[in-house]
């Protein structure tokens, strides 16, 4: 009898455990898996965990659980996801250790998901499908949806089809229901035995769901992309990420701070910093702080990072801050996608 090339049970179990996890806002087929697995696409190297929530990653990263994590960011239409912000806010001290080490872009685009009614027709059918070697139209609808009582949706999913469900969602009397991920809102439009329920989500959830297309292409602008930030504990340096091709790639940097919010001229004095160091800011946004009423915790994205830091213009920047900021934390360096 010749040896079975099959590895055995405990073989593939001691394989998964000698992989490096990367934790990510789960279920499987959401947009933060497409967005993990452009990431860490080698399956035999990493092993990708789902979590319930973004608060989770942050968890599991800051625990050592997982080394690295991947969140939603912010969206080009819809705006900075709040969750991730707070994260990195860390206002409790819960994230002492944590830093962004890379970024993600991924370009979203919305299927509307559902049950056709009886009544579509075998042309309407070959449509939505892609056969039949006609254009499969985007943002309109390929069959009737009046069987249609409520659609399930993560609330970002909802904020960028917008104008889609104003013009043919709305005016049937439809209910918007929020849930936790869009990969959930096809899976509750696929345990819906009538058939009355749809979901706005990707077309691998629906695939995977087994749900028709009943529209797809439904974002508000077909340049709907959302950032991912891939985050780390600070001294991590498992599993080769990110990978040697990205080397020679320039840099982003993200710091936070405070100031003095009754000092007239403080926030511009901290900006100034960066202007006079000739380093480009990318990105502004702002939580309130939690030290005191309407006092605001602020985050800058900036060009460069310590890691290519030839002209000393990040290391002056960072005493400049120290001067004129109340207090400021350093949150990372990573190689620019964009």
């Amino acid at each position: 009898m010749t040896t079975s090339s099959i590895a055995s049970p405990d073989v593939d179990a001691e394989h998964e455990q000698n992989k490096t996890p990367v934790s990510f806002l789960g279920p499987f087929c959401t947009y933060s898996h497409q967005a993990t697995l452009l990431a860490f696409p080698d399956t035999s190297k990493w092993v990708l965990e789902p979590t319930s929530t973004i608060k989770e990653v942050f968890d599991r990263v800051q625990s050592g659980a997982a080394p690295y994590g991947v969140v939603p960011f912010e969206n080009s239409t819809h705006g900075v996801v709040t969750f991730t912000l707070d994260g990195l806010a860390d206002r409790a001290g819960e994230y002492p250790d944590i830093c962004v080490c890379g970024e993600i872009y991924l370009d979203v685009h919305h299927f509307l998901l559902g049950r056709r009614p009886p009544s579509s027709s075998p042309e309407s059918e070959q449509r939505s499908s892609g056969r039949g070697g006609e254009e499969n139209p985007k943002g309109v609808p390929l069959a009737s949806l009046s069987h249609i009582r409520r659609v399930y949706s993560h609330p970002q999913a909802f904020g960028q089809t917008a104008r889609f469900q104003a013009k043919y969602l709305q005016p049937l009397g439809i209910e918007f229901i929020d849930v936790s991920s869009t990969s959930r809102a096809a899976q509750l439009a696929a345990a819906d035995p009538k058939g009355e329920s749809a979901a706005i989500a990707s077309e691998l959830a629906g695939r995977e769901a087994g749900l028709d297309v009943l529209a797809r292409w439904v974002e508000d602008r077909e340049d709907n992309t959302t950032r991912f930030f891939v985050i780390r504990r600070k001294e991590t340096t498992e599993g080769g990420y990110p990978p040697p091709e990205e080397e020679g790639k320039r840099y982003k940097s993200l710091v936070s701070f405070t100031v003095p919010h009754r000092q007239p001229g403080a926030l511009a004095n901290v900006l100034d910093c960066f202007r006079r160091r000739e380093l480009n800011l990318t990105s502004i946004n702002s939580l309130p702080s939690l030290v005191a009423p309407f006092q605001y915790l602020f985050f800058v994205e900036f060009e460069g990072g310590r890691e290519d830091d030839h002209e000393g213009r990040i290391s002056g920047v960072l005493e400049d801050l120290e001067k004129v900021a109340e207090r400021w934390r350093w949150l990372g360096s990573w190689r620019r996608k964009r």
